[in-house]
């Protein structure tokens, strides 16, 4: 028989001799590396529990423009493309206009009030993943023309899930002027004798360069059609351009078009806004001279924009949200004529506070956009991540401190018991670190039982607590096993250490005297 298995039986049977005491070390030990596996599971594993829990929180951080660079879709992409899919939860992109909310409309086709809120349009998909405390009495816009309400407007309008709200939206154009060209101005009477101005840029040859609308005293859904990118004309025929677009390449004087067949030289009304086209026609043919202007130079137009939207859900979030008005992306680009344009997005990322300003650092530096962290969430974030896991690992010290205590206790009662054994080995001439050796042998042969036990039981351990705490179900990590079986070896190899010292220092003089 090798001495290798000769010192591995004499360990079995020693520890079988003693079955009582060894198994109370033994489950001591498990018990350890039960709590030891489960805390450090999820000791490793809450700050993405803990992410995932914060991202319910709403956004952590947000992309605002540059000093030289606009948000839009291409910046907002190219800022995307730095983080990575894992860890980006959701983007929310948002235009904020202040838009006139229109009442009841009255006999003379006015609307009874007139409200200003502040209405934002973004993605209702991404919403719900950035924030997804919003809470929806109804659902979540899915159709064109539908609008998510916050509740304070709501009942500021008296509107419910299914009503209808008609928003209004001056736009503010901008139209480029060609060569040198002449600016003239002029006004007419049109609808209820309301005036209608009008811009006109003349080229060198006196043909209309551009025409620009001021419509702000008509009643707005009398002009609706003369503020669209198309028009259908009093003969019910369908145009892909605007109004305006007739006057270009056009002299004054114009005329108003008496037959379809005339469209191309003459000006067609807008169906529903007769009296207001033929105002703008008189504003231009009244127009005079205001100055010149060179290449490069601009002028602005504002236009009245109305749309309709279906109610289908009522916000409430307890904060300023319930101040707003929200449109679908597309809406929004429809009311206020301008594609892609953005003031802000709201991002949910998920890390640590120290990797989330790397990232931020790194947006600003590659794509010229402003990234800011929202610190009310990432600050608690990393403030109950670090209790947290502060608490996780002084409970798992305190664990194998007693663990040790255990340990220790039941193998200085075995030396206590074993002591006549000793004293007789030592007298046949047994040297001190043979049974040193021996000792040491039992302890890590506990140590390494109960650290596989533990390992095991920990990971159900540690999966309860997963699920009971947070709701779902944790990454397992293998590196884990033998590091708790290691660990468990470790704690009672230290455990044996004052009892290994006391059989040593036992004199067998003394014991075989019966003292």
């Amino acid at each position: 028989m090798s001495k290798r298995r000769m010192f591995f039986k004499m360990i079995t049977a020693s520890l079988l001799r003693r079955r009582s005491r060894m198994l109370i070390a033994l489950l001591s030990i498990a018990v350890g590396a039960t709590i030891l596996a489960g805390l450090v599971t999820v000791y490793v594993d809450v700050p993405r529990q803990m992410a995932a829990s914060f991202r319910s929180y709403g956004a952590n951080m947000l992309l605002m423009p540059g000093e030289k660079k606009a948000l839009n879709r291409e910046s907002t992409d190219e800022a995307l493309s730095l983080i990575s899919r894992e860890k980006l939860q959701g983007a929310s992109p948002y235009r904020y206009i202040s838009a006139e909310f229109m009442g009841n409309q009255t006999g003379e086709g006015k609307y009874s009030s007139q409200l200003k809120f502040m209405t934002a349009g973004t993605s209702f998909d991404e919403v719900q993943k950035t924030s997804p405390y919003f809470a929806v009495e109804g659902r979540y816009p899915e159709a064109p023309r539908e609008a998510l309400v916050g509740k304070n407007v709501a009942a500021t309008v008296g509107v419910k899930p299914g009503g209808n709200v008609r928003l209004a939206y001056d736009r503010v154009k901008t139209v480029a002027a060609g060569q040198t060209q002449r600016e003239l101005q002029g006004s007419a009477p049109g609808y209820y004798d309301a005036e209608v101005g009008a811009t006109v840029l003349l080229n060198e040859d006196g043909t209309i360069a551009a025409v620009a609308m001021d419509l702000s005293r008509q009643t707005p859904f009398r002009v609706a059609g003369l503020t669209t990118d198309s028009f259908t004309d009093t003969y019910g025929v369908a145009h892909a351009e605007s109004f305006t677009d007739q006057f270009i390449g056009k002299q004054i004087p114009l005329t108003m078009s008496a037959s379809a067949d005339d469209l191309d030289e003459y000006i067609d009304a807008v169906s529903g806004a007769t009296a207001s086209c033929k105002a703008v026609v008189d504003a231009v043919n009244a127009a005079s001279e205001t100055g010149t202007h060179s290449a490069g130079q601009q002028i602005t137009d504002t236009e009245r924009a109305a749309m309709s939207f279906t109610v289908v859900g009522i916000l409430e979030t307890g904060g300023e949200e319930e101040d707003y008005i929200y449109l679908s992306q597309r809406d929004m680009e429809d009311l206020t004529d301008e594609r892609d344009v953005y003031d802000v997005v709201e991002l949910s990322v998920s890390g640590s506070s120290e990797e989330l300003s790397a990232l931020a650092g790194e947006i600003n530096e590659k794509t010229g956009l402003e990234a800011r962290l929202v610190k009310r969430v990432t600050k608690s974030e990393a403030g109950v991540l670090g209790k947290l896991q502060a608490l996780v690992f002084l409970v798992t010290l305190v664990v194998l401190v007693l663990t040790m205590i255990s340990v220790s206790t039941t193998m200085t009662a075995v030396v206590s018991e074993r002591r006549k054994e000793i004293g007789l080995r030592k007298a046949l001439g047994a040297s001190d670190g043979s049974i040193r050796v021996e000792f040491l042998g039992e302890g890590l042969f506990l140590g390494l039982l109960g650290g596989v036990v533990g390992a095991v039981l920990g990971y159900v351990f540690a999966l309860v607590v997963s699920r009971r705490v947070f709701g779902s179900d944790l990454q397992f990590n293998f590196l884990l096993v033998p590091a708790t079986i290691l660990v468990s070896m470790l704690v009672s190899a230290l455990s044996c250490l004052i009892p290994v010292k006391r059989a040593v220092a036992i004199d067998p003089a003394l014991v075989l005297k019966g003292e």
